[in-house]
């Protein structure tokens, strides 16, 4: 059985930075350490830091003391502030990609447009955007969310960086629509583009898919829906041990690709364990 990996598979630029400053971290500070949400989406790296002695706070509210490690999908504009009045010492690992794109809302939110953010509105990296906005800034997973809105004079949109470019266009186009004035600022991370090109492409050439990374990661759960349209027998697994729930019922060729905050590690194991089934 022929396996192909995508080239650009695992960690990305941001992941790798905040994965990085979470373990100098542990070599640097003194006293507590902790993560505000998983630094990454990732369960098995979230387990790793816990055991290097990096516990994850769910709210601020929790931490009395030590250092905060902002995760890489950010944080609230309110979030930060009571950080910095409890006096907390703080190690922003939020990615630059994402701070890049709170920078243009705020922009565009002084220039008076109305926002709209191209994003799952529940994930922490948009709650985090829409927190640098005004109060009439909107999430739009999809053209469907923007049905109802009315016309507006101006529209600004941005992002979330792991969009898809379809959906993004998408959303301008219905925009082109409803407003008289259009800003659009291109946040989808180069990074995630790239995987899904490569990730695309991989899918037209196999018989199966497997997509590996966590099931909380947004970027991982794009790469599968991705897949899934082009080769139905597409899969999104954790870990190598879920290969054990597929049956690749004869296929000459698996497609193997994996999210930006996926591990080296897993993916090299996931490589292994479909060699052995094959």
């Amino acid at each position: 059985m022929e396996i192909l990996v995508a080239k650009n598979e695992g960690f990305c630029f941001g992941v790798k930075r905040a994965i990085n400053l979470a373990h100098d971290c542990v070599k640097e500070a003194n006293g507590n350490i902790y993560t505000l949400g998983p630094i990454i989406h990732n369960p098995q790296v979230v387990k790793e830091l816990e055991e290097s002695g990096i516990s994850k706070a769910d709210k601020v509210e929790e931490i009395n003391n030590g250092t905060v490690i902002v995760r890489s999908h950010g944080v609230t504009s309110h979030e930060m502030a009571t950080i910095r009045e409890k006096r907390l010492k703080v190690v922003d690992a939020t990615c630059p990609f994402v701070k890049k794109t709170h920078d243009y809302v705020e922009l565009l939110t002084r220039e008076g447009y109305s926002v709209i953010v191209v994003g799952e509105k529940e994930h922490p990296e948009v709650r985090g955007i829409l927190s640098y906005g005004a109060k009439d800034i909107i999430a739009a997973a999809s053209v469907e969310d923007l049905k109802d809105m009315p016309r507006r004079k101006k529209i600004g949109i941005v992002a979330q960086t792991t969009q898809s470019i379809e959906n993004l266009q998408a959303v301008v186009a219905h925009c082109l629509k409803k407003a008289s004035e259009l800003k659009i600022f291109n946040t989808i991370c180069n990074a995630t583009s790239v995987r899904q090109q490569e990730s695309i492409e991989l899918a037209k050439q196999v018989d199966c898919m497997i997509v590996v990374g966590g099931r909380n990661s947004a970027n991982t759960n794009r790469l599968a829906e991705i897949c899934k349209k082009i080769q139905p027998k597409t899969y999104h697994i954790e870990v190598p041990e879920e290969l054990n729930q597929i049956h690749f019922n004869g296929a000459k060729s698996v497609g193997i690709t994996a999210g930006a905050s996926t591990p080296n590690w897993i993916i090299e194991k996931v490589i292994e364990a479909v060699q052995n089934r094959g």
